[in-house]
């Protein structure tokens, strides 16, 4: 809210004006520059956004320097630990961890709204066998408009809310069917006696010819990894979701523009070209080569999976990720995986080496994450629609927050203009 007094002045051309200033529950206070331009006939400059609050929002909190990261208030660390990714997913959406008696209800309406419209599989049969996973799941997800006219009202309250439930049961079913249609192998239906990160994976592995057994450890590092994927605060997806939102457009429209923005791999493909980074390793003794070329400023080439933009100290994602990934390895094992060798020598390394640790370098969400999904087999075109279905309840729980809001307006963001000022039209024959 706004702090009476406390206000900032800013100069321009002789001429002061006084600038509310907001003081959050949490994080820096923000100066409120909403009336500038009627004022002083000047906009702000900011491209990236990095230094500007788009919204204000009570959902997810992050303290970079702290290694922070809040969700309604809890700590993600402790979420991941003893909760599981159904229970944060209420949490998002309704402000409050669930009793039991909502908790069984509310994962009892996700269960029973998995499956898709039967005739929503010919869309992904529209797609070339070789299309990337994301570039189907931007189609089916924008194209749910056309199958659930019941839910397409922004303004209806309870629309809003069966929206929100059927794109968030049937997101794993979406994801698990791009996957094996890639594969040519037949889709997978889902199941109704099977937990959400369980049910995720027999869609993804399970075939026709024999049963498909989920072994616990590699479910709940599933869950685990949709859990800490949930919401990530404003970032470039949710603010795409919000920004495509404030227009009025229906709600799986939206979504399919947060899965557009995340495919970018600047965002969501980060996981993905850690493996990538892997692969161009090849062999654990050629790690110390490229150690040293990560430490050289004039290479090119950058450790993938190390620090983070936001967390200037820890993910504190990864700890437990991290611990995941220990026992999906200790399960399946590496010895027949080059792959995992080089990324669990490579983790040894990072970690006593003096250079990474003075620079704060240590493995984050998308390193451990990329470890896990490679040693159960997924495919790194894999790795970012599992992602969007990670994020799908951020981006919903940020999507119902900003329809709510009395202050909504479409987004217009301004721009600093560098080219032609006003010229007269030439003919054609005189140019």
């Amino acid at each position: 809210m706004a702090d009476e007094h406390k206000t900032a002045k800013l100069s321009i051309g002789g001429q002061d004006y006084e600038l509310p200033v907001f003081t959050p529950t949490a994080g820096p206070d923000v100066i409120d520059i909403r009336k500038l331009y009627a004022q002083a006939g000047v906009f702000t400059y900011d491209p990236g956004f990095t230094s500007t609050a788009s919204c204000d929002s009570t959902i997810t909190f992050i303290d970079g320097g702290k290694g922070e990261l809040l969700h309604r208030g809890y700590p993600i660390d402790q979420l991941a630990e003893k909760s599981h990714y159904l229970e944060v997913c209420y949490l998002l959406l309704y402000g409050e961890l669930p009793s039991p008696a909502q908790l069984e209800e509310f994962e009892s309406r996700i269960t029973n709204h998995t499956m898709l419209h039967e005739q929503m599989h010919f869309l992904f049969r529209g797609y070339r066998r070789d299309a990337h996973p994301m570039s189907i799941m931007v189609g089916v997800v924008g194209a749910l408009s056309a199958f659930y006219h019941d839910s397409l009202d922004i303004n209806d309250e309870w629309q809003r809310e069966v929206a929100s439930i059927r794109m968030l049961a049937k997101m794993p079913t979406i994801a698990a069917m791009a996957y094996k249609y890639t594969l040519g192998q037949p889709f997978v239906y889902p199941r109704n006696d099977l937990d959400y990160a369980s049910n995720f994976l027999r869609m993804c592995f399970a075939v026709p010819a024999e049963d498909y057994e989920v072994n616990p450890i590699l479910s709940r590092a599933m869950d685990r990894i949709f859990t800490l994927h949930a919401d990530h605060e404003q970032n470039a997806s949710t603010s795409t979701v919000r920004l495509a939102s404030s227009s009025g457009a229906n709600p799986f429209a939206c979504i399919a523009a947060g899965i557009a923005c995340l495919w970018g791999p600047a965002h969501g493909g980060a996981n993905q070209a850690c493996l990538e980074m892997l692969q161009e390793i090849g062999s654990v003794d050629r790690i110390p080569e490229f150690i040293e070329r990560a430490k050289d400023k004039s290479d090119p080439f950058r450790l993938m999976g190390f620090g983070h933009r936001v967390y200037k100290n820890t993910d504190p994602r990864a700890k437990v990720l991290k611990q995941s990934a220990d026992e999906v390895l200790e399960l399946l094992g590496v010895e027949d995986n080059p792959l995992l060798q080089v990324a669990k020598e490579l983790e040894r390394t990072a970690l006593h080496d003096e250079y990474f640790i003075e620079k704060k370098l240590f493995p984050n969400v998308d390193f451990y994450s990329g470890i896990i999904l490679e040693a159960m087999g997924f495919p790194t075109s894999m790795f970012t629609p599992i992602f969007a279905v990670s994020r799908t309840v951020g981006w919903i729980s940020q999507w119902k927050e900003m329809i709510s809001d009395p202050q909504l307006k479409i987004g217009r963001p301004r721009q600093l203009y560098q080219g032609a000022t006003f010229r007269d039209y030439v003919d054609i024959e005189k140019r």
